[in-house]
């Protein structure tokens, strides 16, 4: 019997495209991993540095028409890339309302602070850590959520604590936290695409954080944060 080919993922990036890379990494380098297959990379910006790491691993990297068109070209272009998962990874564009519609339940997004706090229209980049540097909380950190109509508002799969050290600058704090981006993205739409993580209407089903801060600033070792993360999403 032909085992059933794993779900197409489309990664929408405005920028240089690191969630993207480790996004491929995850997925072909290491061939235990193979439950998705990125096929599509698309931007709003022509230039987006995602679309070049697109090209040089040969997926499919196409620029946004963000005329009044957008809506509808969206949404015939993952149709046409036979898409069932998307991934917004550093996409700081409101995702028009047909396409949430089209992807509930299999659109997710990272954002690099603790939602619902530091989230919403414009809160991207240097931004957000300028912002939780200045509110003087201690806790920082990704998050990825289920995309819906609104920015930075969908039901939250789960959060990554990061912590914010009194020495901290945007630059230092930002470098903190996606380093855990970077290793909690790629295990959620692993958790998606394998069926481990479900959305319904009642709520997020099949993840949590599993871990208090406290164990989590203790880990120690080249791959006790991959490790913990794989066991808090239910991937071990």
């Amino acid at each position: 019997m032909t085992p059933p080919s794993p779900p197409r993922v489309a990664v929408l990036a405005s920028g240089r495209g690191s969630n993207l890379r480790v996004l491929l990494d995850y997925f072909t380098v290491d061939a235990r991993r193979g439950s998705a297959v990125i096929a599509l990379v698309a931007s709003d910006k022509a230039d987006a540095g995602a679309l070049a790491v697109a090209s040089e691993h040969g997926v499919d990297a196409r620029a946004l028409s963000m005329d009044e068109r957008h809506e509808a070209s969206l949404l015939a272009l993952l149709v046409e890339h036979a898409i069932e998962i998307v991934v917004l990874a550093g996409y700081v564009r409101l995702v028009p309302p047909a396409v949430v519609r089209a992807y509930e339940g299999r659109m997710v997004n990272v954002h690099p602070a603790l939602l619902p706090a530091f989230g919403g229209k414009g809160m991207y980049g240097g931004r957000v850590h300028r912002a939780v540097l200045q509110s003087g909380v201690r806790l920082s950190g990704p998050t990825v959520h289920f995309v819906d109509e609104l920015y930075d508002h969908g039901a939250i799969i789960t959060q990554w604590p990061v912590p914010v050290l009194e020495r901290d600058t945007e630059q230092t704090l930002a470098a903190r936290v996606l380093h855990a981006e970077h290793r909690l993205l790629p295990r959620v739409v692993h958790a998606l695409a394998s069926g481990r993580l479900r959305w319904s209407s009642e709520g997020v089903r099949g993840a949590s954080l599993g871990m208090a801060p406290d164990m989590v600033f203790a880990l120690a070792g080249p791959d006790a944060l991959e490790q913990a993360m794989d066991q808090a999403l239910g991937l071990t």
